[in-house]
């Protein structure tokens, strides 16, 4: 039987740790939403953002989390030639399409990655990433703190641009009836890629983070991919703030279940949440429609 600190300390890390993996799944869960695309690469991006953090400490000699606006303008600078070159000539041919596209990028990515960064696991060295927070029985990595505090202040601007923003609007119209949208004045393929701009922007910033607290290599996306995608079924599909939930719980009961169980099952709970859910209530238990 742990202790009774162990216990809290384990749960607490898993909540904070849970904001981040939200921040991390909002960009995958903007895209389904609303381009109905299932994004295969999305994990390549979140290493490419930690990739980015790692760089842009090394040449300016900048914390990655204060350069983060930097890093998502960079990512989503990345994503608007991709949208246009790849998947915006397969709009009209199906989600198969775009989605084995998306597949073959993510491919793509992960022989780049080894080809320009080697192998080799890598870290985004900061002095606090390494430092405990204590506060009566529960210690947690002062990292996660920080990257949950950003993360929640991320999602809730992303939250306040969708659902108060002239460009929000349009992104709702497109996610709920994109032919509708398209009569009424709004111009769908624009926001497609802004959308997938945003998703990338997201997954960037979230690999920054990721890429603070963990080491990570050319290979790490794929955990990350089905991470995300357990959030956004707990969340609601584009439903940002169920995102955030998702992210939560998810994070929580992957703690306990490495708790419980052992550290290795971790992963094993998050799926086997996954799988639960996306059969008994496929929309999400947070699902209130779409963006």
């Amino acid at each position: 039987m742990p202790d009774i600190g162990v216990a809290l300390s384990t749960i607490a890390s898993g909540v904070l740790l849970g904001g981040i993996l939200a921040l991390t799944a909002l960009g995958l869960s903007i895209v389904l939403g609303v381009m109905r695309l299932v994004n295969l690469a999305h994990g390549e991006f979140l290493v490419l953002g930690a990739y980015a953090g790692l760089f842009f400490l090394q040449f300016t000699g900048v914390d990655p989390l204060l350069g983060l606006p930097v890093i998502a303008l960079l990512l989503a600078a990345f994503a608007i030639p991709l949208y246009r070159w790849l998947l915006q000539p397969l709009a009209d041919r199906g989600p198969e399409a775009q989605m084995m596209t998306m597949f073959a990028v993510s491919i793509i990515l992960q022989n780049l990655f080894v080809l320009a960064f080697s192998a080799d696991t890598r870290s985004i060295a900061r002095d606090y990433a390494a430092l405990p927070l204590t506060l009566g029985p529960i210690t947690v990595p002062l990292i996660y703190l920080i990257g949950f505090a950003i993360s929640v202040i991320a999602i809730l601007i992303v939250n306040w641009v969708v659902s108060s923003t002239a460009f929000g609007r349009d992104l709702r119209a497109s996610a709920a009836d994109a032919e509708a949208a398209a009569t009424m004045g709004v111009d769908v393929k624009s926001v497609r890629m802004l959308t997938f701009a945003l998703g990338v922007a997201c997954a960037g910033m979230g690999g920054a983070l990721i890429g603070a607290a963990f080491q990570f290599g050319p290979s790490s996306g794929g955990a990350y991919l089905l991470n995300s995608l357990a959030v956004v079924v707990l969340g609601g599909l584009g439903n940002v703030l169920g995102t955030l939930a998702g992210g939560l719980v998810l994070g929580a009961l992957q703690s306990l279940g490495g708790l419980t169980l052992g550290d290795g099952y971790r992963d094993l709970v998050g799926m086997a949440l996954f799988l639960a859910v996306l059969a008994f209530r496929p929309d999400g238990f947070l699902a209130r429609g779409r963006p």
